[in-house]
C-alpha cells in the first residue's frame, strides 16, 4: 500500500484520537520512517520515541508536527534495563496506557567466526537480542494494565532464516527475535495482544554505513543510492531493495485491525532474497553479472 493510504482499524480503544505507540530506533530508518507513518494514521494521537541518538530524535520529533499529535521522546540505551523502567512510569504518568509497540531498534555487524570478538558479540546480542526482549517485557505490561488489547511488530531481518557468511551475531540475534515473537504471541493472546515479526532484507536505511563491504561499494560507484543499486540488482530477484517508507506501511498494516486474526507470524519482505541460496547463487544466475564479496545482510 502507499506510504499515506489509510489504514482503518487502530481503534482497539474507544477513543480514537488517543491511541499510544512507542517506536525504538526512531531517530533514522525505519524507525523514523514508521513514526512519520503512524504520525499520519488516523487513531495514533499519542508517538513514544527512543533512540541513542538524540539529535537524530529531535529532527524527527521536529517533522512529527500534526494537529493534536502528543509526543513523548527519550535518548536512552535500548538495552538499559533501568532506562526501561523510567520510560514506564513516563508512558504511564503521562498517557496512561499503551495500545502499539514497534521494537526496531538494532545494530549491523560482520566479522567472520573464527575471527570475531566476543566484546562485539556481545554488543550485537545486547542491542538486538537483550533490547527487543526488554522492549517486548515494557509494551506487554503497559498493554496488558489497559485492559484493551493491542499489537506489537518486532524488527527482526530475513538474516534471521538464511545463513550467510560473516553475520553470526546478526542473523543469530535476528534469528532469536522472531521465536521471541512468536512466544510472546501465545503467551498475551488471551488478552487480546497481537505480536508479530517482520523481516526485511535490503532496506535503503543508514544501518548499512557501519558494514565495511558497504562502504568500500560506495568508494566504488561514487555514492549510496548507486551502492544499493548494484546490491539490489544481484541480490534480489526483484532487483531492488525495499524503502523504510514501505517497509514502516507494512508494520502499520501488521498493527491495524486489517491484521486482526494474523498473530505470531513472520512476515518476510525481502525482495524475493530468501529465493536465492546464496549471494554468490545469485551473481552466478546473472549473465554478465560481477561484484565484489557478498555483502553484510543487514535490515
Amino acid at each position: 500500500m502507499p506510504p499515506n493510504s489509510d489504514i482503518t482499524g487502530l481503534n482497539t480503544v474507544e477513543s480514537l484520537d488517543s491511541n499510544v505507540a512507542l517506536i525504538t530506533g526512531a531517530g533514522s530508518g525505519i524507525g523514523a520512517a514508521t513514526a512519520t507513518r503512524l504520525a499520519d494514521t488516523p487513531g495514533v494521537g499519542c508517538l513514544v520515541l527512543t533512540d541513542r541518538d538524540g539529535a537524530a530524535l529531535d529532527r524527527v520529533a521536529a517533522r512529527l508536527d500534526r494537529p493534536g499529535l502528543r509526543l513523548l521522546t527519550r535518548t536512552a540505551d535500548v538495552a538499559d534495563e533501568r532506562g526501561w523502567l523510567a520510560l514506564e512510569n513516563d508512558v504511564r504518568e503521562t498517557f496512561g496506557r499503551l495500545d502499539y509497540a514497534v521494537a526496531n531498534a538494532g545494530i549491523a555487524h560482520g566479522e567472520p567466526l573464527d575471527e570475531h570478538s566476543f566484546d562485539a558479540w556481545r554488543r550485537v546480542m545486547a542491542v538486538n537480542l537483550d533490547g527487543v526482549f526488554l522492549t517486548l517485557r515494557s509494551a506487554l505490561r503497559l498493554i496488558r494494565a489497559g485492559g484493551r488489547g493491542g499489537a506489537i511488530v518486532v524488527v527482526a531481518s530475513a538474516a534471521g532464516v538464511k545463513a550467510e557468511a560473516g553475520i553470526a551475531a546478526y542473523g543469530a540475534s535476528k534469528a532469536a527475535v522472531v521465536q521471541l515473537a512468536r512466544v510472546a504471541a501465545k503467551e498475551c493472546a488471551p488478552d487480546r495482544v497481537r505480536v508479530n515479526a517482520i523481516l526485511p532484507a535490503g532496506v535503503q536505511t543508514p544501518i548499512w554505513r557501519d558494514v565495511p563491504f558497504f562502504q568500500q561499494l560506495v568508494q566504488e560507484t561514487g555514492d549510496e543510492q548507486a551502492a544499493f543499486d548494484r546490491m539490489a540488482a544481484l541480490a534480489t530477484p526483484l532487483g531492488r531493495y525495499a524503502t523504510a517508507d514501505e517497509v514502516a506501511s507494512q508494520i502499520a498494516f501488521l498493527l491495524s485491525d486489517a491484521a486482526a486474526t494474523i498473530t505470531g507470524a513472520a512476515l518476510v519482505t525481502d525482495g524475493g532474497y530468501t529465493l536465492w541460496l546464496s549471494f554468490k547463487t545469485a551473481v552466478r544466475g546473472r549473465p554478465g553479472a560481477a561484484g565484489p564479496a557478498a555483502p553484510r545482510r543487514v535490515s
